[in-house]
């Protein structure tokens, strides 16, 4: 699934048409009729750059379990918390995008009726956001007709979770929907960095231990420039709570990675090198300010 900033795109469309009429003889209709075809030229592109450079709710969960690293079940947030969202737009968002990447995590590493218990407390907030048809009986029974078929029910996941996002933004929510993306990616960020941080320190040598982490420290290096996009996104809404705090975290966790030469670290396998740098530990930290932020 990847964000389309259609809402944000259509207001501008009505604002550039509604100046372009007002008081405007033929030729500057002409003239404005250009300009403005060669905005939303512009603004198609830059929705583009956008649009496949934020993950979906499977995939960094699938990353995840690529590595080969174990299932923790304790960097997945608690459904016992859904009624303390529920009354809540912004945090109803905010969560549902949460919960999609942990329906994700779950459904990687086949902890299918988890996911499908994570899915029916979704519908809550659905409910709340006023989405219909997201989170209906006709999803579950899919989600469960397809219990053993991972790649089918993370296509169902990214699929219902687009679904969210059209409504919202088809209802002029584009603030809402904008959530459910952050939410989503935020969390798999939350789960990515805090597998590494939770794994055993004495468990393995140093070297052995940098091999394991090396592939979970590349699902977190890659995800810069997802981070830049997602904050380039929440700067087009409505600056307000809670997206100002997020902006400023995601401000702060931009120059956090971009304090490490992440290109060349992939490129030369040092996994060692980012392990050791005190940059590695401000990314954590701000990921946890910013699920903390969303979750509590």
């Amino acid at each position: 699934m990847k964000f389309n900033r259609l809402v944000y795109y259509c207001l501008c469309v009505v604002l550039a048409a509604g100046l372009a009429s007002c008081g405007s003889s033929s030729s500057d209709k002409d003239k404005n009729a250009a300009d403005f075809q060669a905005a939303e030229d512009s603004l198609k592109q830059q929705i583009e750059e956008v649009v496949y450079n934020i993950p979906s709710p499977s995939e960094i969960p699938y990353l995840l379990q690529a590595t080969g690293a174990e299932f923790n079940e304790s960097l997945v947030n608690s459904r016992t918390k859904i009624d303390q969202y529920a009354s809540r737009t912004d945090k109803a968002a905010l969560n549902l995008g949460v919960y999609a990447a942990d329906i994700g995590y779950l459904t990687s590493y086949d902890k299918t009726q988890e996911a499908i218990d994570y899915l029916n407390s979704c519908k809550t907030l659905a409910d709340n956001l006023g989405v219909i048809g997201s989170f209906d009986t006709e999803i579950l029974q899919k989600f469960e007709t397809n219990i053993g078929n991972k790649d089918s029910l993370t296509h169902l996941l990214d699929r219902t979770i687009k679904k969210t996002e059209n409504f919202l933004k088809d209802d002029s929510r584009n603030k809402l929907s904008s959530l459910v993306v952050a939410g989503s990616f935020i969390e798999g960020l939350y789960i990515s960095t805090g597998l590494i941080k939770t794994y055993p320190k004495n468990l393995l040598p140093d070297d052995h231990r940098i091999a394991v982490l090396t592939p979970l420290m590349r699902v977190v290096l890659e995800q810069k420039k997802s981070v830049s996009e997602l904050l380039k996104m929440l700067k087009t809404v409505e600056q307000t709570e809670p997206v100002t705090s997020m902006v400023a975290d995601l401000t702060a966790l931009d120059t956090a990675y971009n304090a490490l030469n992440i290109e060349e670290q992939i490129k030369n396998n040092r996994g060692d090198l980012v392990l050791s740098d005190k940059n590695l530990e401000e990314i954590t930290k701000v990921v946890e300010k910013l699920r903390k932020g969303i979750t509590e």
